[in-house]
């Protein structure tokens, strides 16, 4: 599907889908002996991996669950493999086996989140029992085992039902229903739960649905030679959907702060997919349009939490299209967050394109943002949308945290995904895993020792799961699922056995490509 599609300035929304897409690495940084352990991280620090609801749950009807609008779009056939999630890993059922799994690995925390429809399947009103009672099972089996629950309330599904009513996050509703949602998560789950994140990737999800088609409820305009868009208008709807996420999100924090906080000891924050963007070029049009780039997709959602207000470029190139906050609105919004989560894969190379910038037309957020984007230095070939390889840089995980440090004063950060993608067919030994999150956790030790705030760091993911993008075409857990069994066998890779000794403090070698790997 993405290789028909020609380069553009929608690059931006596809590269951060690419980890869906990552199909071979090239072994472009240099792995080397490590040079860091377990005990050079605060003691503090937690390390975890992670999963959504609908990608690892399936029972999508059973025990009184209502569709989602996942349900809807994979039943669509919108999904590149034409497949579904309604049983995915059968986590619904699973979850004492998996649970095992995570305590023999090692691991600290385990972020998940709650399946709106599976606890509220009217999107309001009335409880599903078999819900609550799931979570409190799953949330009961971590604690029993050790394993801090990193709980995010909403992970890009809301029940389809709310869809139809009044057109989801397009619709100031949502607010009160996504408040009154988090307040149950909030009281039945907050004796046990310390660790809130109110949205999943509200930037990636707002392009997603309501500009690129490719998540639910897929609106967007239609374009020439873009899109077959029956419904949605790209010009306004992606500002107007972020807006209603940020005041669903500042709404949350003030009925967690006002009613549990102070009882629960607990803390809430957001998540979002953070790029590392570099100029292709030292020109100063090109540094320019990587500022430009950078506060449009990360300052469209930090930036009101942090000052208040969208960053000034995107309320200048803009306009009326994109709403604004009352004085009100930005009151509750600044400091609306105990910790910012982050999503980091890879960098883009960002090139201004102002000179190319569309004279006529009402606009939209990409030509509002007045980039071009590459994944690597070199031009890609006409009618592909990524090279055949991806070099990573892990040294960007330091850079992006450092950004955080240095412009947004340092606030308490956790990396919530990242991860490294295989094919469907790739086998246990899963070496590049390895030196994908040996670099990565260099590169966040570095960032620490510097004076990043850092306190976590979340592997997506734990299991093979469907993938939002790919289905069961890319694979990035920790544990091997095989999905061609009836039972979903679960069996740990190389990269498991790399994480638990290095959480376990074992002083032991795995043997990777002439190369050993060792922690003190």
């Amino acid at each position: 599907m993405m290789m028909m599609m020609s380069l553009s300035s929608r690059v931006l929304f596809l590269l951060s889908i690419i980890l869906v897409v990552l199909v071979v690495v090239t072994g472009q940084f240099i792995i080397k002996h490590p040079s860091f352990s377990r005990d050079d991280f605060p003691s503090n620090f937690v390390f975890g991996a992670g999963s959504s609801a609908y990608q690892i749950e399936g029972a999508v009807e059973e025990d009184g669950r209502t569709p989602s609008i996942w349900d809807k779009f994979t039943h669509d056939g919108y999904m590149p493999d034409q497949s579904t999630a309604d049983i995915a890993c059968d986590g619904y059922h699973k979850y004492k086996e998996d649970v095992k799994v995570m305590s023999d690995i090692g691991l600290e925390a385990y972020r998940f989140s709650i399946s709106w429809s599976r606890l509220l399947p009217y999107g309001r009103g009335a409880i599903n029992p078999q819900g609550l009672k799931y979570y409190n099972s799953l949330i009961d089996e971590l604690v029993t085992h050790g394993i801090e629950p990193h709980v995010t309330i909403y992970h890009l599904d809301h029940p389809q039902i709310l869809e139809d009513e009044y057109g989801g996050w397009l619709c100031p509703r949502i607010i009160e229903d996504f408040t009154a949602f988090a307040n149950v998560c909030f009281r039945e789950f907050g004796d046990r739960v310390s660790h809130w994140t109110t949205l999943n990737e509200p930037n990636v999800m707002c392009l997603g649905s309501y500009d690129d088609r490719h998540f639910p409820p897929r609106r967007c305009s239609q374009r020439a030679g873009a899109f077959n868009c029956t419904a949605g208008n790209s010009s306004v709807e992606p500002y107007i959907a972020m807006h209603n996420m940020l005041l669903a999100h500042a709404s949350v924090v003030a009925i967690y702060r006002e009613k549990y906080q102070a009882k629960q000891k607990g803390f809430i924050g957001i998540n979002v997919f953070a790029y590392y963007f570099t100029s292709l070029t030292n020109s100063s049009a090109d540094v320019a349009a990587t500022q430009r780039a950078t506060d449009f997709y990360t300052g469209w959602v930090v930036n009101p939490l942090m000052f208040g207000d969208y960053p000034k470029i995107m309320k200048k190139n803009a306009v009326s299209r994109i709403p604004s906050f009352t004085k009100h609105q930005s009151e509750i919004l600044k400091g609306s967050f105990d910790f910012i989560g982050l999503n980091h894969y890879f960098e883009a190379y960002v090139q201004d394109n102002s000179q190319n910038s569309p004279k006529s037309g009402p606009g939209d957020f990409y030509s509002d943002m007045n980039v071009k984007f590459s994944a690597t230095k070199e031009e890609m070939p006409p009618g592909s949308f990524i090279p055949t390889s991806i070099p990573y840089n892990p040294s960007n995980m330091q850079k992006i945290l450092e950004y955080f440090r240095d412009y947004y004063g340092n606030p308490p950060i956790y990396i919530h995904e990242n991860g490294y993608g295989a094919p469907y067919n790739e086998t246990l030994n899963d070496t590049g895993r390895i030196h994908y999150i040996n670099g990565y956790l260099e590169s966040m030790l570095e960032a620490i020792r510097s004076g990043s705030n850092t306190r976590g760091y979340f592997l997506w993911s734990f299991l093979d799961v469907f993938e939002l993008l790919s289905g069961y075409d890319m694979r990035y857990g920790l544990v091997h699922v095989d999905f061609e069994n009836k039972d979903l066998k679960r069996e740990p890779k190389l990269s498991a056995q790399w994480y638990s000794n290095f959480l376990k403090k074992n002083a032991k070698v795995i043997k990777i490509e002439d190369k050993e790997f060792e922690y003190k």
